[in-house]
């Protein structure tokens, strides 16, 4: 009997395993696995989702027209160029299905977020790694990894799960080395961590250049990972290209209002920017006293850290202490980092939890070994 088959691409799949929140036996954890806020979502946010218009019978502005023009309003750009989708990822894949296909290659550094092999193999394009220079984008390397068949640059900033940041100059310069009909994309997820100083002008070249695409969510900083809201924006003739295939009624109708509140709220993003800032440091600093049993925090400008494990206790054995210690962060071995622990800035208590917890299992007589390792 035959049945329907996959085309082989969509078997070469490693699909998207999301951050968990439970330990293997089931136990509810401190979930310091996705990159959440750890202040929660903006009272005006909640107070605006719990006004919404609960007309369930009807569909949700298509066009999330108001959603747009305050996104644009915010950052100063046309909200006819504002695409929305289910958060980024939506926009991530709209930009690699709307620009390459069987035969094309979407271009990425090595350790950058997952979703960009997948959103390549979905439409049958070849994904193709560029070696990075110590966990971070190396331009160069992106540049010389071009060739004919490429179609789409993927390029996180900060990256995730690395954390690292390329800079205003060497983003000019990675578009100026790429090809006109090679589309650009800046994922700027975690870009409101960012000190201002800090832009990486990827807004500036989206609106002069026909090949930029920058896209963010309301997820992190904001708050409204539930509600799954993204937005992209770049050069007219791209967008429109991507709303061709954009699911319609994509953002709910409470996620548009409590988007537009959620932008409106500076003092929420304010504290939790200062939140982050200062517990981060306070992490770094914690890992690097405890260097000398292997450990080193790649350097980030986003709301988490990876922790590579370098001597005695491996990563894998920590991740495992660190669950039954009640902790869940995220072992990375899919995305070739078996030595490293991506970990979330949390709460004050979490994150004085977490170091503690790193001091034990590393200090112990054995360190984590002896434990039941499950991955």
């Amino acid at each position: 009997m035959t049945a329907p088959a996959p085309k082989p691409w969509i078997d070469a799949i490693a699909p998207y395993v999301p951050g968990r929140s439970s330990t293997d036996d089931g136990r509810k954890a401190i979930k310091l696995s996705s990159n959440e806020s750890p202040l929660g979502t903006s009272p005006a946010a909640i107070a605006a989702f719990e006004a919404a218009d609960r007309t369930l019978h009807r569909y949700p502005d298509a066009a999330a027209t108001a959603l747009r023009e305050a996104i644009a309003a915010k950052h100063g750009l046309d909200p006819a160029r504002v695409i929305h989708g289910t958060g980024s990822d939506e926009i991530l894949h709209l930009a690699a299905g709307a620009f390459a296909g069987q035969g094309d290659e979407v271009l990425f550094v090595r350790y950058g977020f997952s979703v960009y092999p997948i959103a390549a193999r979905r439409v049958g394009a070849e994904p193709v790694e560029a070696p990075d220079r110590d966990y971070a984008t190396d331009v160069d390397a992106l540049l010389a990894a071009v060739t004919p068949k490429t179609r789409v640059v993927f390029v996180a900033n900060p990256n995730n799960p690395t954390g690292t940041y390329t800079d205003r100059r060497e983003l000019a310069r990675l578009h100026a080395g790429l090809p006109d009909d090679v589309l650009l994309v800046v994922d700027q997820a975690y870009a409101e961590y960012l000190a201002p100083e800090d832009d990486d002008g990827a807004f500036a070249l989206a609106q002069i250049a026909s090949n930029v695409l920058v896209t963010r969510t309301f997820s992190k900083i904001h708050g409204l990972a539930a509600e799954r809201i993204g937005w992209g924006y770049g050069p007219a003739p791209v967008i429109a290209a991507m709303h061709k295939i954009r699911a319609p009624f994509n953002v709910t109708t409470a996620g548009q209002e409590a988007a537009i509140a959620a932008l409106g709220d500076d003092g929420f993003v304010a504290a939790s920017r200062e939140h982050n800032l200062h517990w981060r440091t306070w992490l770094e600093g914690e890992i690097a006293a405890l260097g000398n049993a292997g450990l080193r925090a790649v350097p980030t400008k986003a709301n988490f850290i990876l922790i590579l494990f370098e001597g005695r206790v491996t990563a894998q054995e920590a991740y495992q202490a660190l669950m039954e210690r009640g902790y869940i962060v995220r072992w990375l071995p899919g995305q070739g980092l078996p030595h490293g622990l991506r970990v979330s800035i949390g709460t004050e208590e979490e994150t004085r939890g977490i170091a503690d917890a790193l001091r034990e299992i590393v200090a112990g007589p054995t360190g984590a070994a002896g434990l039941a390792v499950t991955a």
